[in-house]
């Protein structure tokens, strides 16, 4: 098996095999949650004027996602965790735009099969790709809006590439240096409207989880979200 680490927009562009696309501050550890909490099914997109015409053609389509970590215009959620926690998904579908993640899943083009990358289902993960045993993997941290690279992405795939090769990592050094680095802007007062605090520590919950999420076409060859355990 050989392990490719990509990042950014063009990584996912490049990436080929098995590709995860890694998100993990915040889309693919929301979109766990919400297949946890009963989502049927997820349509992630790449653009919100997709999103509203999907809304309009299907009125109980629930909208969630965010342009700059804010929620977007018209929609019923922003890209929090902790904002869809105490609310029921059960049996509905959701159609999801974000900066960094669903844009990755629209430009792997060249992918044998998509996976998302978050902590939350980091081993289940690995073991699909341990029991798929692919010839290449790839490991596409998306990083902030997928223009510039990410502590939590970059570590997500370290973990999970340690994970492959029989590695230890120190998760827990990991999750002080994303605190004090890239996820120091989850703390700060300004930001607690659309990102919360408490998202921090949903998105590092490890291994939460213990499905993968996989890319595949519906009838009309759009992009959904199916969970495999």
């Amino acid at each position: 098996m050989e392990i490719r680490k990509e990042g950014l927009l063009n990584g996912a562009k490049q990436a080929k095999g098995l590709v995860v696309i890694i998100d993990v501050f915040r889309a693919f550890s929301v979109e766990c949650y919400l297949m946890d909490k009963g989502a049927e099914r997820i349509y992630p997109v790449g653009s919100i004027a997709e999103a509203y015409q999907m809304k309009a053609e299907n009125p109980s389509y629930i909208l969630i996602g965010e342009r700059h970590e804010k929620i977007c215009e018209g929609f019923d959620f922003g890209n929090s965790p902790t904002h869809i926690m105490n609310h029921d998904f059960i049996g509905k579908t959701i159609v999801h735009t974000t900066s960094s993640g669903t844009q990755g899943i629209d430009l792997a083009t060249d992918a044998d099969e998509i996976l998302t990358g978050s902590f939350v289902n980091a081993k289940a993960i690995s073991d699909y790709i341990k029991a798929s045993s692919p010839k290449i993997v790839s490991l596409v941290a998306m990083g902030y809006e997928g223009l510039y690279g990410t502590q939590e992405d970059d570590f997500c795939a370290d973990y999970i590439e340690n994970n492959l090769l029989g590695k230890p990592t120190n998760f827990n050094a990991m999750v002080e240096l994303i605190r004090k680095g890239d996820g120091a802007r989850m703390f700060k007062p300004e930001n607690q409207l659309h990102s919360p605090s408490s998202d921090f520590d949903f998105c590092l919950n490890l291994n939460r989880f213990n499905f993968v999420l996989r890319i595949k076409k519906d009838e009309a060859g759009r992009n959904y979200i199916e969970k495999v355990h």
